[in-house]
């Protein structure tokens, strides 16, 4: 009675108000008489005013801005993916991606459509989110620094990081004499354009460089200690100067831009002895808590914003005073991580793209028309490399690293990315460079961030050391024993692998190894917290080995490719068995996710690749993630993915036999009853063993030889008490297609499943 009470309430009240509505409404037209208001005519037509409405709404400035946030993500992302395939930064892609975006691509052979995706009007309001982007990264550019460990390894770092500053900054002022008649603006001093050429030449990225020595696993070594804090120092160093620099400009002579450093020096104390200690506080009380409330929130975006303006306002940039708020932050990982969190994924994904658009709309190459302007194109490139590579090297050589290590170093110093971009529009900004110089000098950043990777392969290449030796002497060592690797990415569903490896191997452990491996996103970690978070992925997992008596050897790393970093360390690893966890795919169980899922083998290009190779067929009927798809495409070594149901013991395991392919799991049936004394259900589906003779002199053996812990069921039909009280089903991959087309049901009450591709 009540659900009727109220739907005719509803009825009621909506019936009564709507007609109110509609007697104002029609009372209301009489008073337009009064008002002499003329009605509009359609003389195009409902259907063309409609056209006409909806292209003014595709011309607004909101509209456009969005459209070009779209575009820019896309583009961007995909470049990035790229460039992560072929081994390099994804950064270098998202520049690359700018400049096909700007005139030396778009503009170029599609100059209609160009013009109306980015109209000259709307560049500003690029700018302006671009810059605010630029800002939100300098904050966590200068949270990601460590100054303690500049405080520690101080020494060596700073005459490195200084020689490889001072050294291509005084190359770039000898290039600027030979290029400032020819290529400075008109009514530059050479001062200024000598300065931001010395700056321009002498930046590295530290971003870049960090996610490159965790790529490459040389973090934890005592060489990527040294380049991180080399970088660190040349961060920090660089910036300054390149304030004194812009201060410079500014003011047009050297001794009027001494007032600009004195209220930049009076800024920097008082960020560092009066805003420093209060944050420290405020970090103190929070340190404890897993998440900061919003007024705490607001007190540091405050600061944030009230020191980027301070800058703008003394004439030493805006991004300075957000490096300098980053790096005062209080020194408590915990708290640092959290803004990292609330500030990276729009700044990274979302802010950043955009400056890279805006700047690739500024680069024209077509503006390097003739040879010569390539040759002097090639020349900047050259004396960057030397200035910055070889200063590096050497000095890290005077200092008492190997030749290996100087040429490391060298290399990672010269890389340039972001940081330079950011450097060369600040001077475009101040009309210090013309268009021709700011293309030169991108390219010149393109070059030598690009070329990072493959000359630190050649100096590896060139440099064979004994520990090389020592590896591979310890690899072959290894092979003789069973090994398995396990890639966990959640914690819980690590120690339900590392539980299955254990009942295989447990009484061989002298004959058996195993790895646990964690991969994470190099986007992902930062090189300050890179030891506490590695801490933490692995201690649950090594509380659980000891609980288990099980010795296991972990393994850590960052990467760009999680998917094909797994099958890289699988297929080199000489590993005997890879066992991974099910993630579930974000696409399941809806409408819109179906429609999504199959838009992403269009939209992802690893997806539109397999289709085209014929391995997009291969689980296409099964539920597995992407993730989990990529790794069983990629890897060659034996493979076991988990679908993990709590699974905290392996007694009790059923193996069904679809086809005589399925033989190969009798071999894990073997190693769990000889190692863990689990009690085997064998359920030859259709008798599959009456028509192969292999496949039936092993289940035969199994029966002569554990009487006890095999039982054979030879049947068609799954009673429903056949899954009950088990905690393990095992079942190759073609067999998994079969269980899903066919034997749907049993789904609903399987156990942990693992699935195996032989």
């Amino acid at each position: 009675m009540k659900n009727y009470r109220n739907t005719i309430f509803y009825l009621v009240v909506t019936g009564c108000f709507t007609a109110l509505i509609y007697w104002i409404l029609t009372m209301g037209k009489g008073l337009e008489v009064h008002k002499k208001y003329l009605h509009p005519v359609t003389e195009n037509g409902h259907w063309n005013d409609f056209v006409d409405s909806i292209s003014l709404n595709v011309h607004h400035p909101l509209a456009i801005l969005l459209a070009q946030i779209v575009t820019i993500v896309i583009v961007a992302r995909f470049f990035g993916w790229v460039f992560r395939k072929i081994g390099q930064p994804s950064v270098i892609g998202e520049i690359i991606a700018g400049i096909v975006l700007g005139p030396s691509l778009l503009g170029l052979y599609f100059p209609e459509f160009s013009l109306a995706l980015f109209p000259v009007d709307s560049l500003g309001n690029l700018q302006f989110l671009s810059q605010i982007g630029l800002i939100l990264f300098m904050f966590v550019i200068g949270m990601e620094l460590d100054l303690k460990v500049l405080q520690n390894r101080a020494k060596d770092a700073v005459v490195i990081s200084h020689a490889s500053i001072v050294i291509p900054f005084a190359l770039g002022i000898g290039l600027a004499y030979f290029v400032y008649f020819r290529f400075a603006p008109e009514g530059v001093a050479f001062l200024p354009f000598a300065l931001f050429m010395g700056i321009a030449m002498s930046i590295t990225a530290f971003p870049v460089l960090a996610r490159i020595v965790q790529e490459r696993g040389i973090n934890k070594t005592k060489l990527g200690a040294v380049v991180i804090t080399c970088a660190a120092a040349d961060d920090i160093t660089a910036w300054c100067i390149l304030a004194a620099v812009i201060a410079i400009v500014k003011a047009g002579t050297f001794v009027s831009s001494l007032y600009i450093i004195g209220m930049a020096m009076v800024y920097v104390l008082a960020m560092l002895f009066v805003v420093k200690p209060f944050l420290a506080k405020i970090g103190e009380l929070y340190a404890t808590k897993d998440s900061i409330n919003k007024p705490v929130v607001a007190i540091f975006f405050l600061t944030l914003i009230i020191s980027s303006y301070t800058t703008e306002i003394i004439g030493i940039h805006a991004l300075f005073g957000a490096f300098m708020t980053g790096v005062i932050m209080p020194d408590i990982t915990k708290f640092r991580n959290l803004f990292i969190e609330k500030v990276e994924d729009v700044s990274l994904i979302l802010l950043l793209p955009l400056f890279f658009v805006f700047t690739g709309l500024r680069t024209e190459i077509g503006l390097i028309n003739d040879p010569f302007l390539w040759r002097v194109t090639g020349f900047i490139i050259l004396v960057a490399v030397i200035g910055k590579f070889l200063g590096s090297a050497l000095a890290a050589k005077f200092v008492g690293q190997s030749w290996r290590d100087s040429f490391t170093i060298g290399a990672l110093m010269n890389t340039r990315g972001l940081m330079e971009l950011i450097v060369l529009n600040i001077g475009l900004d101040l009309k210090v460079l013309t268009p021709e110089v700011f293309t030169m000098m991108v390219i010149m950043a393109l070059v030598t961030t690009f070329m990072t990777g493959p000359t630190l392969n050649f100096i590896n290449y060139i440099f064979k050391t004994k520990d090389d030796a020592d590896l591979e002497e310890i690899s072959i060592a290894n092979i003789k024993k069973y090994k398995i690797l396990i890639s966990f990415g959640n914690n819980e569903k690590g120690k339900s692998l590392l539980r299955l490896a254990n009942s295989l191997v447990k009484k061989q452990n002298e004959k058996a190894a195993i790895t646990a491996m964690h991969l994470t996103l190099s986007d992902e970690v930062h090189a300050y917290n890179l030891e506490e978070y590695e801490k933490d992925k692995f201690l649950p997992i090594i509380e659980e080995s000891k609980t288990l008596n099980q010795e296991i050897t972990t393994l850590f790393q960052a990467t760009v490719d999680i998917e094909s970093n797994i099958a890289e360390v699988a297929n080199n690893g000489d590993y005997d068995l890879l066992l991974i966890g099910l993630g579930k795919s974000i696409f399941e169980g809806s409408l819109l996710g179906k429609v999504l899922g199959f838009t992403t083998r269009i939209i992802n290009p690893d997806r539109l690749i397999d289709k085209f190779t014929g391995k997009e067929g291969l689980f296409e009927n099964s539920p597995f993630d992407e993730r989990t798809r990529q790794i069983i495409a990629k890897t060659k070594t034996p493979l076991g993915i988990l679908i993990d149901k709590d699974l905290q013991q392996v007694d009790r395991v059923i193996i069904p036999i679809f086809s005589s392919e399925d033989a190969f799991l009798l071999d894990y049936a073997q190693k769990l009853i000889t190692n863990n004394n689990s009690k085997i259900k064998i359920l030859d589906v259709n008798a599959n063993s009456n028509d192969n003779f292999v496949l039936k002199s092993a289940i035969n053996s199994l029966e002569q030889k554990y009487p006890k812990n095999i039982i054979l069921i030879d049947e068609n039909s799954i009673k429903k008490d056949l899954l009950e009280h088990l905690d393990l089903m095992i079942i190759g991959v073609e067999s998994w297609k079969v269980l899903l087309d066919k034997y749907s049901v049993w789904l609903r009450r399987v156990p942990s499943v693992l699935i195996l591709k032989h």
